[in-house]
């Protein structure tokens, strides 16, 4: 599994997986869907429009505004990828459906350059090529790039996390039982996913640092001092785990 470190807004260096193939044809045809819906809807809009009002157009001013309309149509399919990806975080709406996004190869947001760089190379990945070009990097390179995205030193990844918030259910804890970091309550369960994801990563790479700078942001974010005799691969276990009990009477 080909991986690209992330930095999260804590600061810690998390390991995304990169999009596969099968990810990334999914969001083309679901933006060619959806392009193709838009059209479907503007011809009948124009259709419509025509048909209600012929009568106050001359009759040469009707193929001038299907030439616009056709013109506008076209430079909004041409630039559609790139402006979706500039201001919207690498994802167009096909991405943002299937879970994935453009990245730098080095895990940072794509400067407007690589955006623009990877979207020119469009020309060799799909026309050149008829797309074939595209489909043999994407299954032959190492992080899974097409052309472009070797030009312009990006990829594209899963933004969904290894582990959801329903992955981290816990068995609910009696009455007896007394959470030891009372403010896990400040947490957000966007911060526990987080958690979770960073024990995950440890476990699958072996690499404490990420765990050691994780428990280092949860400690000063919920005021709390580490335990004598815990350390900080059990201190994450535990935030998780009175956490869980917190959320869970709190949902009583």
């Amino acid at each position: 599994m080909q991986t690209v470190k992330i930095h999260t807004s804590q600061n810690i260096e998390i390991d995304y997986e990169v999009a596969g193939l099968g990810e990334r044809v999914l969001a083309r045809i679901v933006d060619m869907g959806v392009f193709m819906g838009i059209g479907y809807i503007c011809y009948f809009i124009i259709i419509f429009f025509f048909l209600t009002t012929i009568q106050n157009f001359k009759g040469d001013s009707i193929p001038a505004v299907l030439i616009v309309i056709a013109i506008i149509y076209s430079l909004a399919a041409v630039f559609y990828d790139l402006v979706a990806e500039v201001f919207f975080n690498g994802q167009t709406i096909g991405k943002y459906a299937v879970k994935i996004k453009v990245v730098s190869i080095n895990g940072s947001r794509p400067s407007f350059g690589q955006f623009l760089l990877r979207w020119v190379f469009r020309l060799v990945d799909f026309g050149i090529t008829f797309g074939i070009g595209a489909l043999i990097s994407v299954a032959v390179s190492e992080k899974k790039q097409r052309i472009g995205d070797i030009v312009a030193g990006t990829t594209v990844i899963k933004t969904t996390p290894n582990a959801q918030l329903g992955d981290l259910v816990f068995a609910y804890q009696d009455d007896e039982y007394e959470p030891t970091f009372s403010n896990v309550a400040d947490l957000r369960d966007s911060d526990i996913t987080l958690i979770h994801e960073v024990i995950s990563n440890f476990k699958s790479t072996g690499n404490s640092q990420i765990v050691y700078d994780m428990a280092v942001r949860v400690k000063e974010y919920i005021h709390a001092d580490i335990p004598q005799g815990m350390n900080e691969y059990d201190f994450l276990l535990t935030v998780i785990k009175d956490y869980s009990h917190v959320v869970a009477r709190m949902g009583v």
